[in-house]
């Protein structure tokens, strides 16, 4: 069987996080390690074809043009993956169908700082997770919780401060977009979660069920207490 081919889209039009080469070298390394093909580009989207899933690895604003728009449209109603990562909820705010896709949009943040996330380990990219997994990162706030999905992780906002969704903060979640599988995690804001063998377990597991690989199937029994 050939390799699975996937495209890391990196382009920006507003904020760029200093993260985006460590992100970029991870996926690449996970490739080498895992048997599939990466290819990283800030040009403009066109065709899609022949990658099995896309991951916005932290784009932010308006980096799609109307070829573009239709390019991604037509990549997840074909059964392709889309993977977004971080400030892949900052992007498109001008394109009503990228909202409904991702299923959330960025709202804000406050500074960067240690937090509890209580994790559902029922899927590929949560399943090597503690249940109260303690991570770093840029916790985001969202417009509205996101919409048709399965929440994999949240954050508890008792264990930071500025939290601002309360009880139910969701930040990883998937959901299944006509014949398309579509992954999201708000995760990912400073280079050093790409070293993180968690963290890269983590977009590993996303990535496969997103390219639909047989390593991906998101029914991984729940085997921690």
């Amino acid at each position: 069987m050939s390799a699975s081919q996937i495209l890391v889209y990196t382009a920006t039009a507003a904020y760029r996080h200093a993260s985006i080469p460590a992100g970029v070298a991870a996926f690449r390394e996970l490739g080498a390690a895992h048997g599939f093909d990466v290819h990283a580009t800030e040009e403009p989207l066109r065709s899609l074809d022949g990658y099995d899933a896309v991951v916005f690895l932290s784009t932010s604003g308006e980096v799609l043009d109307a070829p573009g728009r239709s390019a991604l449209l037509d990549h997840v109603a074909g059964g392709g993956g889309f993977l977004g990562v971080h400030s892949a909820a900052c992007t498109e705010y001008e394109w009503p169908a990228y909202g409904d896709l991702l299923g959330a949009r960025f709202a804000g943040h406050p500074p960067v700082q240690p937090a509890v996330l209580s994790v559902d380990g029922s899927h590929p990219a949560t399943a090597h997770l503690p249940r109260r997994w303690h991570w770093t990162d840029e916790w985001y706030d969202f417009r509205t919780p996101p919409r048709d999905v399965t929440v994999l992780a949240t954050v508890d906002e008792t264990t930071y401060t500025g939290g601002g969704m309360g009880a139910d903060h969701p930040l990883v979640w998937y959901r299944h977009h006509g014949r398309g599988r579509v992954f999201y995690t708000a995760l990912g804001h400073a280079p050093e979660a790409y070293a993180d063998p968690d963290f890269r377990a983590h977009l590993l597991g996303a990535l496969q069920w997103a390219a639909a690989r047989p390593e991906g199937d998101a029914s991984v029994p729940d085997e921690r207490p």
